[in-house]
């Protein structure tokens, strides 16, 4: 073994805890060394799992980033349920003028209502003054592109 190559080793080097302040001693080639946890407060070996050690605000960071994320996938929801809504007012699928003015004047101003008189067949919808079998077509494309489920058309008996 050669001479002078090895560290010096201390037989008493004092360990202090800095969470709990706890002191034992041991040999190490240092005189004191100073540790965040110890086996007396880490939650391991207390069995304290409600206690989390948070270094530099990681877990509040993880936390912070969890609530945005949970935020995120509500305010979708919210989006994807308000795009299929039956409230949704006719005025806000960007149809032409004309027809949405024929729609009000009838009292129809929902989504819910339109598909409502859809139901009781297409011919009731064409009894609208001044909606006509275009403004349905463009009213019936833009609805099954918006995802709602438009009513079976009533089968009408040929002579």
């Amino acid at each position: 073994m050669k001479q002078g190559i090895h560290p010096t080793y201390y037989t008493d080097t004092k360990v202090t805890c800095a969470s709990c302040g706890t002191t034992w001693t041991t040999g190490s080639t240092k005189q004191e060394i100073r540790v965040e946890t110890c086996s007396n407060c880490h939650p391991f070996f207390t069995g304290e799992q409600g206690r989390i050690v948070d270094i530099e605000g990681q877990v509040d960071r993880f936390y912070k980033k969890l609530q945005v994320r949970q935020t995120y996938v509500e305010e979708k929801k919210t989006r994807a349920e308000s795009k299929v809504s039956p409230k949704r007012p006719i005025a806000e699928l960007e149809l032409a003028a004309r027809p949405v003015a024929a729609l009000e004047k009838a009292g129809i101003k929902d989504v819910g209502q339109f598909l409502a008189k859809l139901g009781e067949g297409e011919d009731s919808v064409l009894a609208i003054e001044g909606f006509g079998r275009k403004s349905l077509i463009d009213m019936k494309k833009k609805l099954r592109a918006l995802g709602y489920d438009l009513p079976e058309p009533a089968e009408t008996p040929t002579a």
